[in-house]
């Protein structure tokens, strides 16, 4: 059962998980347990637990759907155009996010903090190469960008051999066997061996030199994205046990809740021992299975209902990536006024959510849309004069699969 069209309900996922990142990061200034670039005097337990919710599988969602996608791409495109055009759809932005759109969030955080110079005299440091929180350059949210380029740019060679020969037999035979009764859900048995057995000694940093635990660990959702999408029987078998998939996820996050809340994850009752008990490590394997649990639900979920191409998703397939991109931007730069009034905390944050979005797809569709240079430096295909105007039928039928953040 294959296709080599692109699926409409992975776009679907890939928009929901990036307006998901949205709400999660406007929330972070008011989140009790977390120290981020703008803090709220007061802070909400609430807004916590919904951040820990979302944390649990927005990103790994983002990299399964970026596997899925490569899968699509490779089949129409060999090694080096796919590698090429990873290169300007991804690493272009980085370089241009890391200079231009993620220093005014870190001038922000070093004027809540006290420095008392112009962004001006602030700007000169970034240069000066020294990363982040000890000096003024750093990737911030983009380093996903980062990641899934290095997963890409290695991952090429196993994709293509699963394409064809003996990699097309494995991913007929063996993977069929996954797709038949329950067996989906071995998926996640490597995500919670290596999660658990590296992420105490490689705590998570985002910094790429020593964050080996979440690098390996990112990376097995990717392929396991492709390999989903090698034997499409795994997409129906997501379909069809979406149910159960949803009775996992919500109980599987109840249980993690239950030692969370009740003071009895295993460093608050183990006493000194607790990093050499196997009960730590049996609770830490609960964390992938509630990001897979999710996963496969959602994606269950999407398949059955949300596969259908809309008039509207070409417009918004376009600008979810520039609008990923500068969010987080927006956020912080709002928020470092926002703490400052005397408003309630969901007045705030609703604030927040809403002008972000605005201002993000504003500055998408009159700054960065019509202009090429804009469009590449925020990892868009340049496009022809007259192409704007397109009717949508010709979008539609134009429109090859999105090599852009997924």
């Amino acid at each position: 059962m294959q296709t080599s069209s692109r699926q409409a309900y992975l776009d679907w996922l890939r928009i929901g998980a990036i307006i998901a990142v949205l709400f999660f990061h406007s929330s972070m200034p008011f989140a009790s347990d977390e120290k981020w670039h703008i803090g709220n005097k007061e802070r909400s337990y609430l807004f916590a637990e919904f951040a820990f919710w979302l944390s649990r599988f927005r990103m790994q969602l983002l990299f399964f759907i970026s596997g899925a996608v490569s899968y699509y791409m490779l089949k129409k495109y060999d090694g080096k155009y796919f590698i090429a055009q990873r290169w300007k759809r991804l690493m272009i932005p980085l370089l241009f996010g890391m200079l231009v759109i993620v220093p005014p969030q870190i001038y922000m955080e070093r004027v809540a903090n006290g420095y008392a110079g112009s962004y001006w005299q602030f700007y000169p440091t970034v240069f000066e190469f020294r990363p982040y929180p000890g000096g003024n350059t750093s990737w911030h949210h983009l380093w996903f960008i980062l990641y899934l380029f290095i997963y890409d740019l290695i991952s090429v060679p196993l994709f293509k051999w699963l394409l064809f020969g003996k990699g097309r037999k494995f991913t007929e035979e063996k993977l069929g066997w996954l797709a038949k009764g329950k067996r989906i859900y071995l998926l996640m048995m490597p995500s919670m061996i290596v999660f658990a057995g590296l992420i105490l000694k490689f705590p998570r940093s985002n910094a790429l030199i020593g964050d080996w635990a979440m690098l390996i660990y990112w990376y097995l959702f990717v392929i396991l994205g492709y390999l989903v999408m090698c034997n499409l029987d795994l997409v129906e078998s997501m379909v069809r046990n979406r149910r159960s998939s949803m009775l996992l996820a919500f109980g599987s996050l109840i249980f993690c809740n239950y030692f969370r809340w009740n003071g009895k994850e295993p460093w608050d009752v183990l006493g000194e021992g607790w990093r050499q008990s196997p009960l730590t490590y049996l609770y830490l394997a609960v964390f992938p299975l509630i990001a897979w649990s999710w996963i496969l639900m959602l994606t269950g979920y999407a398949k059955k209902y949300l596969d259908r191409p809309k008039a509207i998703l070409s417009y918004v397939n376009q600008a979810i990536y520039p609008f990923y991109i500068l969010h987080q931007t927006v956020i912080v730069i709002l928020a470092f006024y926002v703490v400052q009034v005397n408003e309630s905390i969901l007045s705030k944050y609703l604030f927040i959510v809403v002008l972000t979005f605005v201002l993000s797809m504003f500055i998408y569709h009159i700054l960065i849309r019509p202009y090429n240079v804009m469009r590449v430096l925020f990892g868009m295909k340049p496009v022809k004069k007259g192409e704007m105007t397109q009717t949508v039928k010709e979008q539609k039928q134009e429109r090859e699969p999105e090599l852009q953040i997924a």
